[in-house]
């Protein structure tokens, strides 16, 4: 029986290990999908509301359109309606739909944000983008590797969003220098904790036996919250560091 153990446990060791090495493997590659979602995303976004942007200039008539007319507030909030479609629907999409669903958000998100073009200087905005993409990485990497179990900062940091959000709308009508000022400082803190948070949650959602589809849900689903802790973060940097035309 001895013998038996000495000369199974290698073999056992072997395949476990083989099998860890799978799940890690089948972790990065997960990872990898959803944060190339992510960047293509926000590539869409950024390619909306410069063409967005230039149209405006070159085109009084759009620029009246997009900023000064009743639209101006489906472009707002038309990103935030497609957000809780998205949470609501992704589950039931193919990959495909799903796919289409998230670009069509980042490019709605492209025409709400074509504005800042408008309001800060080309190079505030270029390196307000570089700081944002510094510390989402690095939040993202801590949430990615820390052995912290990081879901008690959940409820906090949705009560802290919920403000966020309902203070925000409020301020499109009142117009307050220092609502906004404390909206930024907060929302810095908030969607640097949600990075790191959201980083953990979707490290957490991956499980070997998905299917394809359900991997790709997964996946563009994890990519849209994170693209929305960058949109977010870069946002609210740029109200506190962006320099004004």
């Amino acid at each position: 029986m001895a013998e038996w153990n000495r000369q199974a446990a290698p073999r056992y060791g072997t395949a476990t290990g083989a099998r860890v090495g799978e799940i890690d493997q089948g972790l990065r590659s997960y990872m990898l999908q959803v944060y190339n979602y992510m960047a293509i995303g926000l590539a869409v976004t950024g390619v909306v509301a410069f063409g967005a942007f230039t149209m405006a200039v070159n085109s009084p008539d759009f620029a009246q359109l997009m900023y000064g007319s009743p639209l101006r507030w489906v472009i707002i909030f038309a990103p935030l309606a497609m957000v809780f479609f998205l949470s609501a629907r992704m589950h039931k999409m193919s990959t495909s739909a799903a796919q289409m669903a998230f670009w069509a958000f980042a490019a709605l998100m492209g025409l709400s944000l074509s504005s800042i073009f408008l309001v800060y200087t080309g190079n505030s905005i270029a390196r307000v983008f570089f700081i944002t993409a510094a510390s989402f990485g690095a939040l993202s990497l801590y949430g990615y590797t820390t052995a912290k179990d990081l879901s008690g900062w959940g409820s906090f940091l949705f009560m802290g969003l919920i403000g966020i959000i309902i203070a925000s709308i409020v301020n499109l009508f009142i117009g307050s220098s220092a609502v906004q000022f404390a909206v930024s400082v907060i929302g810095v803190l908030v969607f640097a904790g949600l990075t790191a948070y959201d980083t953990q949650q979707i490290k957490e959602m991956y499980y070997e036996g998905d299917s394809a589809l359900v991997s790709s849900r997964k996946a563009i689903m994890g990519a849209l919250r994170l693209y929305l802790d960058f949109i977010n973060l870069f946002v609210m940097l740029l109200s506190l560091f962006g320099n004004r035309e």
